[in-house]
């Protein structure tokens, strides 16, 4: 097990005082804080090492186009990918499942396909498919989520046919935690034909992800949820389908030769990768990848679930409180989100401001999800590495401060 009380030294935001009390941040599912190393990094390149990369042959562009590809390598062996060619940097996950979506999907689907996904979606794992449906013909189906807020693939089965050509489905739910199968839902695919995009905003910052183990064909993810800068984020893929893919971007870098009325492409990555890349922040990228495997992702996601654990004991004693999520700690991650019939999940977020506690409230960027749980809104706390059990006392006795407030105590 990490130990966050030593962790926590590393991240300067943890001293501020919020309201005059201590900073509980418990909102890493939307954005983690960056450690010293990571912030440091961004500085070196900024003020060392910067020059336009792949472009340059002094030393300031091979320095940081050196820097570029190392920090392609080190995601490479984050992910257990096979080449290093395999990862993609774009600015965001949103921009690495949409150069997929307009990539593979504008490109391969007809009319009479169908993509298949989950009513737990996050929008950009919904939306870019409803602008495809216009532009192919294809339709949107969805995977509906049990009782106990998880995924049965031997339930939905009969969503698994040969229309279904595309599966895209998250890895781990940003409002209810749910960690589907999703090695078994990649075998089903493929079963029926299917190529699989796995959505690995959370579960990539919380769990350790082997792509050879993990089955999906796809992968995105972001830098800013796990310990990393904004502005960058990753879509690893399987090269042989990388290869048969178009490009979502044209312009500078991703050419081999360009001539009046056609264009060829360069090798993988590179024709995915136009323009300037966010360089600066892919090497921050390498440098949060270095922090997390110094920790080992096995225990970041034991340190999440024994917090997630006790949150939701703790929270169990909260009058009124309903949590959606899991019950069961191993099928899931740390994020718990919650509601109060009675007070507005943005009235519980304003109160626990004036407390020094930061939840996150709304749809999450979840409304279909929303919809089915008959909810127009939840808080949502959310932990990480360089959480502590008193977060969680911190947000219990928050949490009482509203009830209170309302009435409801």
């Amino acid at each position: 097990m990490i130990d966050p009380s030593s962790i926590r030294s590393d991240f300067p935001i943890l001293e501020r005082r919020i309201n005059g009390r201590r900073l509980v941040f418990l909102d890493s599912a939307a954005s983690s804080q960056k450690p010293t190393q990571v912030l440091d990094s961004i500085i070196r390149m900024y003020s060392e090492s910067y020059a336009n990369v792949h472009r340059g042959a002094y030393t300031l562009s091979q320095e940081a186009t050196e820097a570029y590809e190392e920090a392609r390598r080190k995601v490479a062996r984050f992910l257990n990918a096979t080449t290093d060619e395999e990862v993609i940097f774009t600015r965001s996950a949103t921009a690495a499942m949409n150069l997929f979506v307009y990539g593979w999907g504008l490109n391969t689907l007809k009319p009479g396909d169908r993509v298949l996904t989950s009513v737990m979606e996050h929008h950009a794992n919904i939306v870019p498919w409803h602008i495809i449906a216009r532009h192919t013909g294809a339709e949107l189906i969805y995977l509906e989520i049990t009782d106990d807020f998880r995924i049965d693939p031997a339930a939905a089965q009969d969503r698994f046919d040969e229309r279904v050509k595309i599966v895209a489905l998250s890895g781990m739910s940003n409002v209810l935690g749910t960690m589907p199968p999703v090695s078994q839902i990649a075998r089903m695919a493929h079963e029926i034909g299917a190529v699989m995009l796995v959505d690995g905003a959370q579960l990539v910052p919380h769990a350790p992800v082997d792509v050879q183990a993990l089955g999906a064909d796809f992968l995105a993810f972001s830098g800013h949820k796990m310990l990393g800068p904004t502005g960058i984020g990753v879509l690893w893929g399987r090269r042989d389908l990388l290869e048969e893919m178009e490009p979502a971007e044209g312009g500078g870098e991703m050419i081999r030769d360009v001539k009046r009325f056609e264009s060829t492409w360069a090798p993988v990555p590179h024709k995915f990768e136009a323009g300037t890349p966010p360089f600066v922040e892919a090497v921050a990228l390498g440098a949060a990848v270095d922090y997390l495997s110094g920790l080992g992702m096995h225990n970041v996601l034991e340190h999440d679930r024994a917090l997630t654990s006790y949150a939701l004991e703790r929270l169990a004693t909260v009058p009124k409180l309903s949590i959606q999520g899991p019950s069961d700690t191993t099928a899931r991650g740390g994020t718990v989100s919650f509601d109060i019939p009675g007070i507005h999940a943005h009235d519980i977020a304003t109160i626990l401001d004036e407390q020094g506690v930061a939840v996150r409230a709304g749809h999450h960027c979840a409304k279909p999800l929303m919809r089915h749980l008959g909810l127009t809104a939840t808080a949502r706390a959310s932990f990480y590495v360089y959480n502590v059990p008193e977060d969680v006392d911190a947000l219990v006795d928050a949490l009482g401060v509203a009830t209170r407030l309302f009435g409801l105590d």
